[in-house]
């Protein structure tokens, strides 16, 4: 097939998607305004123009005209079997103006969840989009309904999981080096790599770092991400008097993620909003014990004191109390680490979800 994907080039869930498809063989387009490293050699990337990253997110609305004249432009040349459009407010809306079919839209989570409860306008793009494709693609029962209030034809939707390699992500040996930098040895070592950004609401995180201090001062926090709010966290962790105990190793590319995850023995999501976490999956992968705030996809993963905990969001102490908990129990924390690695594998296998939506694919191309 000729695939043509419009979609934030420095997004890790396109490239793990396009990936695929080079990797199969398949002829494959990006389409967007600039892209990360570690594409598949045999990737076409089509670059907007005139997008400014110094300008921020009115660059991109100013830019949006032009992008859809060249986006159409792009296209009609291309003539894909296929389009898809991963993330809807920006890249599906973009897509929907094409005017071209087939047409498969992917719903990544705050598209549909948050953008427009904030955003009248956004919620016209959303539903203008969905209106015009032909497939829609979501990965929680609780984006489902969130597809299906903004007007998603139920016949035209499906569900694929952004899936995890589970030969990558896997319990490892701890990496030396990464041990004496982080200084962990002999600690109980707890980890979160959400982005610093207000709706992964990584502050109720550090807020709970003292009281799992005064029952365990070994601990030690890895806040494995970036983001606008890192120098807040930084000054929250140091005015709480933790900051000695949280390690801060700033962005993490992906490949780089499975040798930290095997560094700790316990997740932490505090997510205020979420579809299908695809931190959370790799770190089941990863045998980690999870403790996460009460996201309604995040139960369709944990059930609460059987692979995991979940917590109210912004309840501090629950947060701390399940942390202590974990770290103190060390069977219980093994047995949810063995039993979410199962439910990836048999759930969650990326090259398996890949797979079905390359056969949905082909039925729609016929």
């Amino acid at each position: 097939m000729r695939i043509a994907c419009i979609a934030n080039g420095d997004n890790i869930h396109a490239l793990r998607w396009i990936n695929y498809f080079a990797e199969q063989r398949h002829e494959v387009h990006l389409i967007c305004y600039q892209a990360m490293s570690g594409y598949h050699e045999n990737v076409h990337i089509h670059l907007l123009p005139g997008y400014s990253t110094g300008a921020g997110q009115l660059s991109g609305y100013l830019r949006f005209p032009q992008w859809i004249v060249q986006a159409r432009k792009l296209v009609r040349e291309l003539k894909p079997d296929i389009l898809e459009a991963l993330y809807i407010t920006s890249w599906g809306f973009l897509a929907a103006c094409t005017g071209y079919h087939p047409f498969s839209l992917c719903a990544q989570g705050s598209d549909v969840l948050v953008d427009p409860e904030k955003s009248r306008l956004k919620r016209l793009l959303v539903r203008y989009a969905l209106k015009q494709a032909d497939c829609v693609l979501y990965d929680s029962t609780a984006l489902g309904q969130g597809l299906i209030g903004l007007g998603a034809d139920t016949g035209k939707m499906h569900e694929v999981f952004n899936g995890v390699d589970t030969q990558k992500f896997r319990r490892r040996e701890k990496n030396p080096a990464l041990m004496e930098r982080g200084r962990l040895s002999g600690r109980p070592v707890i980890i979160s790599f959400r982005e610093f950004k207000p709706v992964y609401n990584v502050e109720m995180f550090v807020k709970s770092i003292p009281s799992v201090l005064k029952q365990v001062p070994a601990a030690k926090f890895i806040i494995a991400s970036d983001g606008k709010l890192r120098g807040q966290l930084e000054g929250l962790a140091a005015s709480l008097g933790v900051r000695e105990s949280v390690w801060f190793p700033g962005f993490l590319e992906h490949d780089e993620v499975p040798e930290y995850l095997a560094l700790a023995d316990i997740y932490v999501s505090t997510s205020l909003s979420d579809s299908t976490s695809l931190c959370l999956q790799e770190a089941m992968a990863c045998e980690l014990a999870p403790v996460v705030t009460d996201v309604p996809a995040n139960r369709e993963w944990i059930k609460n004191g059987e692979n995991g905990f979940i917590v109210p969001m912004n309840d501090v102490d629950a947060l701390s109390e399940k942390i202590i908990y974990l770290i103190k129990n060390d069977r219980i924390r093994g047995n949810y680490g063995k039993l979410g690695r199962e439910i990836i594998r048999s759930r969650a296998e990326y090259r398996k979800e890949m797979g079905k939506l390359e056969d949905l694919y082909l039925k729609m191309v016929g």
